[in-house]
């Protein structure tokens, strides 16, 4: 545990100067992070970083991020005829390598680039695209980890009936309630102190939904991993595990904020 709350105060001390200051530094850290969770992402289904699929995926997973360093949508028809090429290029390399790469291995290293690069990519978007991005993002961080925190002591105190055991047995239904009824309430109070332009009622509703789907996020990780039979998906944060085991619930958690501001705004 000291181990943990170590790792996890050195972490904060070295990435909240970048959040605080945005723009290019702040891109520079995404891009950074998100290669290292897709890197832990090909190694569950061991694909090395340093193979032809693996440096692909890479080079895919820059340019699903790029139009976001550029304030622009995801997907654009340029983005979608750059996937479509990789899409082709992989295909070719089943033929070439006689099937040893397979067609479910495309699957996996798009589906992968797509996972990993949507969250990143509302990541950057979050922070850089709005006046109130800092405090967006301050707002979706504080959600997370209120939801992680009160869960698990919500879990520990009361909980009784598992959420979902093949997948994660020390979650429990119990736990999960307390954890959004903790988000809710830390969204309300930074509401309070920051003044959103949205109303009380918006901004429960978002908080509700945002703990909701980080703790889907979790879920998705953790399935994830008990399919590849991995305890972490990689081990880079000594007590924490790997960039995707911190950043699983983000990876949902932003582009979902994004599009409910986007539809209340």
């Amino acid at each position: 545990m000291k181990q943990r709350i170590l790792t996890g105060v050195i972490a904060i001390i070295l990435f909240l100067p970048f959040v605080i200051y945005g723009d290019l530094p702040f891109t520079v850290v995404v891009y950074l992070l998100a290669t290292i969770g897709l890197y832990e992402l090909l190694k569950m289904h061991k694909i090395t970083w340093y193979s032809a699929p693996g440096l692909m995926a890479i080079l895919l997973l820059w340019l699903v991020l790029y139009p976001a360093t550029k304030g622009n949508l995801p997907f654009t028809s340029n983005t979608a005829q750059i996937i479509l090429v990789f899409f082709l290029l992989l295909l070719a390399y089943t033929v070439l390598l006689k099937n040893k790469f397979t067609f479910d291995d495309v699957g996996f290293v798009l589906l992968a680039v797509l996972y990993i690069g949507m969250g990143f990519f509302y990541f950057i978007v979050t922070r850089n695209g709005s006046d109130d991005g800092l405090a967006q993002v301050f707002f979706a961080l504080l959600l997370i980890w209120s939801t992680d925190t009160g869960a698990y002591f919500t879990g520990r105190s009361f909980g009784k009936n598992k959420l979902w055991p093949e997948i994660s047995p020390n979650k429990t239904i119990e736990g999960a309630i307390g954890g959004v009824v903790v988000a809710t309430m830390v969204g309300i109070i930074f509401h309070l102190i920051y003044q959103f332009p949205y109303s009380l009622i918006t901004i429960i509703v978002v908080s509700i939904l945002v703990s909701v789907f980080g703790q889907i996020g979790d879920l998705v990780e953790s399935a994830l991993k008990r399919h590849y039979n991995v305890k972490d998906s990689g081990n880079i944060l000594p007590g924490h595990g790997g960039i995707l085991d911190r950043f699983d619930s983000a990876i949902f958690v932003f582009p979902v904020l994004h599009l409910i501001l986007q539809f209340v705004s």
